[in-house]
C-alpha cells in the first residue's frame, strides 16, 4: 500500500521533479479522473483519499530534504559563503557564477539550456540592488539563483502556499517543500523573506515596494483557480510605480481564451497581454528567448507530457524528448495605473 500511495503521490507532485528535483510544484493540475484510475488499474485497490495522498507528500518531502541537507558539508558552505559575498561586474557575470556554483541542487542545472535564466533574468531588467518578488516560487529553482544575488545589496521575498494550509491539499505539500529549500543554508537564505499566498486575498509584500515582480510559468494555476485578476491586482499594488512586472508561461495558440487552455497548462500570449494590461501595466518588450516552435501545444495531458515532466511515463517518451520543453512567452510590463473599477473579470477578455 506504501509504495501505491508513492505511485500516485509521485505522479500528483510531477512538476516537482523539475524545481525544480527541480519544482514547479503547483503548475500541475492534481491527478484526478482517468489519471488517478489508471495508477490504480488491476490493483484492486481504491484510490487514496485526499488526506492519505497529502501525508504521502509530506513523509517524501521530509524525507528528500533529509537527503538533500546530507550535501551541506563545511566545504559547500564554505563556498556558498564566498560566492554569496564575492564582486561581481554586473548582474550578468553574478548570475553566470551563481549558475556554476555547487550549491544547486544536483538536477537543476540540466534545465538551464531550456530555462535560459541568465538571459530571461537580465531580460526582466533585474540588479544585485533591487526588492525583488517571485510569485509561486515552487521547489526553489530560481530561488538558488536569487537568493545570494540579492543577498547583499538588496531584497528578495519568495510568495509560496502554507505549509500548514488544508491536510487534504496539495498545496500545503507544496509549501513545506519551499520552507524545506530555504531551512537548509541559512547562509544563502536566512535574508530571505517568506510571503504566505492567501487565494482569497492574495498580498505578496508591502504596497510600492518592489522593484520586480516575477511569475515563472504561473499564470495558468491563477486562471485555473479563477484567481487571475486577484493576482495581478497583488503584483500590482506590490510594485513600486514604474516597476516591472515579468512573466514567463505556457504559450498557447494564438487567439485561444484562457478559460479553453489554462487546465492544459498554456495560456495565449495575445490573452496574456490584454489581461495584464486591464491589470495597470503597460507592455515593454517581448522575448522569444524561451520560445520553442517544436511544441504543438495538444497534448492529452498538456504541458506536463513534455519534460521534465513527462506525464505519459515511458509512453512516446523519445518523442517527447524530441520536442524539448514547452514554448513559453517571456515578457515584461511596466505598472503605470491602477486598475479601473469594474476591470478584471467583468471585463471583455475572458
Amino acid at each position: 500500500m506504501r509504495s501505491l500511495l508513492y505511485a500516485i503521490v509521485s505522479l500528483s507532485l510531477a512538476t516537482t521533479a523539475c524545481k525544480k528535483k527541480e519544482a514547479d510544484p503547483g503548475t500541475a493540475p492534481p491527478v484526478t479522473g482517468s489519471a488517478g484510475s489508471a495508477a490504480n488499474a488491476g490493483s484492486g485497490s481504491a484510490a487514496p483519499s485526499p488526506e492519505e495522498k497529502v501525508a504521502a507528500g509530506l513523509k517524501k518531502a521530509d524525507e528528500e530534504a533529509a537527503e538533500e541537507q546530507k550535501r551541506w558539508t563545511p566545504e559547500l558552505t564554505k563556498q556558498v559563503v564566498d560566492l554569496r559575498d564575492a564582486k561581481y561586474a554586473d548582474a550578468k557575470a553574478a548570475l553566470t557564477a551563481i549558475l556554476a556554483s555547487p550549491h544547486r541542487m544536483p538536477k537543476h542545472p540540466e534545465r538551464d539550456a531550456a530555462r535560459h535564466p541568465v538571459e530571461t533574468l537580465t531580460f526582466f531588467g533585474i540588479t544585485p540592488t533591487q526588492t525583488v518578488i517571485e510569485i509561486g516560487a515552487g521547489g526553489g529553482w530560481y530561488s538558488e539563483l536569487l537568493a545570494p544575488l540579492l543577498a547583499n545589496g538588496g531584497k528578495y521575498i519568495v510568495a509560496g502556499p502554507d505549509t500548514n494550509g488544508p491536510k487534504t491539499e496539495m498545496s500545503s505539500v507544496y509549501g513545506k517543500r519551499l520552507d524545506q529549500m530555504l531551512a537548509k543554508s541559512p547562509e544563502l537564505f536566512d535574508k530571505v523573506e517568506r510571503v504566505t499566498i492567501n487565494p482569497d486575498a492574495p498580498k505578496f509584500g508591502p504596497d510600492a515596494s518592489a522593484d520586480l515582480v516575477i511569475a515563472m510559468r504561473e499564470m495558468h494555476n491563477w486562471q485555473r483557480n479563477k484567481k487571475l485578476d486577484a493576482y495581478l491586482a497583488a503584483a500590482h499594488a506590490a510594485l513600486k510605480d514604474g516597476g516591472t512586472f515579468g512573466v514567463e508561461q505556457h504559450r498557447a495558440k494564438p487567439g485561444t481564451m484562457g478559460d479553453a487552455t489554462a487546465d492544459s497548462g498554456y495560456l495565449a500570449e495575445d490573452w496574456v497581454i490584454e489581461k495584464v494590461k486591464a491589470a495597470g501595466f503597460e507592455l515593454v518588450e517581448k522575448s522569444e528567448i524561451n520560445a520553442n516552435p517544436k511544441d504543438t501545444k495538444d497534448y492529452p495531458k498538456g504541458v506536463w507530457t513534455l519534460p521534465p515532466n513527462f506525464r505519459e511515463g515511458e509512453t512516446d517518451k523519445a518523442k517527447y524528448a524530441a520536442i524539448g520543453e514547452s514554448d513559453r512567452m517571456t515578457l515584461t510590463f511596466k505598472k503605470v495605473a491602477k486598475p479601473a473599477a469594474g476591470s478584471g473579470s467583468g471585463s471583455a477578455v475572458k
